[in-house]
């Protein structure tokens, strides 16, 4: 009994170690986030959306906040076998590689790099996008929810001291 003994404290000590790597590994490799509408608001206005091809703070958060619920591990994957990714919905057909499915990843980025709590770079290929001739219109939820509704309500109490911008968008 006594190897058999020994045997099994060597398998435990085995489990034990596995089990505390995979632990200290697990926040590392999960940096996903659901951010808080004020958060993002700042976070969005740090990397100069405000104004940005004359959209406001309030499209980008009613958008986000339709595409993911400004989840940055949100996926959808689409009827044409393409899938979005991140807090934007980023498109895999068109703005990021997932490794699946045939892209232009116009973006240059892998679309699980979407996934994780850090997003200039969603923020950088998000602002690619609307300086294409489509602007938000890009995204369905933005004409569905946000294109022509009074979007202040969506700055209400976060203590921001930019002013929303108010310049109107000519298509």
């Amino acid at each position: 009994m006594g190897q058999l003994g020994g045997l099994v404290g060597v398998i435990m000590q085995a489990w034990d170690t596995m089990v505390v790597t995979l632990a200290i590994l697990m926040p590392a490799t999960v940096d996903a986030k659901i951010f808080e509408r004020c958060d993002l608001a700042m976070k969005l206005e740090e990397a100069g959306l405000n104004g940005f091809k004359g959209y406001t703070i309030g499209d980008w958060l009613c958008m986000a906040h339709y595409e993911s619920g400004f989840d940055t591990s949100f996926v959808d994957h689409n009827p044409d076998g393409s899938s979005s990714y991140g807090i934007f919905q980023l498109n895999s057909a068109w703005w990021c590689d997932n490794g699946v499915t045939p892209t232009q990843n116009l973006c240059h980025m892998e679309c699980h790099e979407l996934f994780n709590r850090h997003i200039l770079d969603d923020i950088m290929c998000a602002k690619q996008i609307v300086s294409s001739q489509n602007g938000m219109n890009t995204w369905d939820s933005w004409n569905q929810h946000c294109s022509g509704h009074d979007l202040s309500e969506w700055l209400k109490g976060c203590h921001m001291y930019a002013k929303p911008y108010t310049t109107e968008i000519h298509s």
